[in-house]
């Protein structure tokens, strides 16, 4: 295989096989790499924006049975740690975040063994007729996946139900690598690789938007993380004419503090800046059939994630009023929504407020920025 007829490729929007992304991102320079990144997202989001969103990812429960290796949320059933978020509880963050300007809840949680269709359908009801303006973009295809097996219903008819209630997107969690042999070993509880894509398969019938991720950086092989971007890929390209259905996608490095996977496996976060970088390239060169590639700033922090808006990366993300997951496995950086807009026009883009379905906003007169929790929004 020749580098330079693979990049020719690409940027003619062909499909890479797997064996072929291997090659490259196992041969290609980085300047190689990232040129054709930045190149395939001109073509995808033409000019000199980078989006960003404000919204908090707040959680339904911690209680979960998947016993997920590279997790330290999750509290098993009866803990003394356990919660389920009440009423009163959401209302708080929703009024918070609004006040922040945001619009959207990012609502996940654990797979909790009692918590079932109703309990979801009544929650975001609720939620909707307190406030209609909210954005729910809540649960994940491995949650959707459990509660069908509670209820011993479709993917389908479970999304449809959620959907009915006030479900307005569904994200793209719990995509790991959609390698069964990996997700057997860092997080056998969950769905396996098949059902993940099948529910995108179902949300995408329903025309609900999505998005995709990758937490990459484990004990994954390159060949598993490049066929984890055909499988993607195919799926976008079985998507109703008129529906979105992957409207971006998010890659990020594992984060091992504290980790079972790290404990057990001996697995370590050894991703270097530049690796990430390539990452980033390699969505863009892999995925030529979705829009908008996302840096995941809290992960890799603001000088990394600025480089990969030259690689191929169109979107910064959100401010991230409140995120507990990944930060619990040692994730540190902040943003307020004043320091993500700078490090945007400090990597020579201009800063554009987004929604979940990437339509542009205005920014809000009434956007609330000192008075933020200090521990909460530490600008990097």
């Amino acid at each position: 295989m020749e580098i330079d007829n693979l990049l020719h490729r690409a940027l003619n929007m062909e499909f890479l096989s797997a064996a072929e992304g291997v090659f490259l991102f196992e041969n290609a320079a980085t300047a190689a790499l990232m040129h054709v990144g930045n190149k395939m997202r001109q073509h995808h989001v033409p000019g000199n924006t980078v989006t960003w969103i404000i919204d908090r990812n707040s959680n339904t429960t911690n209680v979960c049975i998947a016993n997920c290796k590279f997790c330290n949320f999750y509290r098993r059933p009866k803990h003394g740690e356990a919660y389920i978020t009440t009423i009163e509880e959401y209302k708080q963050k929703i009024e918070e975040t609004f006040a922040f300007g945001g619009e959207q809840l990012l609502l996940q949680g654990g797979h909790h063994p009692d918590l079932g269709l109703n309990f979801y359908c009544d929650l975001f009801a609720e939620l909707k007729s307190l406030y209609p303006q909210l954005k729910l973009h809540a649960l994940g295809p491995p949650e959707i996946a459990h509660i069908a097996k509670l209820e011993n219903a479709t993917h389908y008819e479970v999304l449809k139900a959620l959907k009915a209630s006030g479900l307005d997107s569904l994200p793209g969690a719990g995509a790991e690598i959609l390698s069964d042999r990996v997700r057997r070993l860092i997080s056998k509880g969950k769905c396996g690789g098949k059902e993940w894509l099948d529910v995108m398969r179902a949300a995408h019938q329903l025309h609900l938007t999505t998005s995709a991720t990758m937490m990459f950086g484990h004990i994954e092989t390159n060949l598993e993380r490049m066929q984890h971007f055909v499988d993607i890929r195919q799926v976008q390209s079985e998507k109703p004419a008129d529906a979105k259905g992957f409207l971006a996608f998010i890659p990020w490095p594992f984060m091992d503090e504290g980790t079972l996977l790290k404990k057990i496996k001996r697995a370590r976060n050894t991703c270097t800046g530049d690796e990430y970088v390539r990452m980033i390239a390699m969505s863009r060169i892999m995925l030529p059939n979705i829009v908008n590639i996302q840096a995941s700033w809290l992960t890799v922090g603001k000088q990394i994630a600025q480089v990969c808006l030259h690689a191929g990366a169109n979107d910064f993300g959100s401010i991230m009023i409140e995120e507990n997951v990944v930060s619990a496995a040692g994730a540190s950086f902040r943003f307020t929504a004043n320091g993500i807009q700078d490090a945007i026009r400090e990597a020579g883009f201009k800063a554009q407020l987004r929604n979940q379905e990437y339509d542009f906003r205005e920014l809000p007169e009434n956007i609330v920025q000192q008075n933020l929790d200090k521990e909460k929004m530490i600008v990097d």
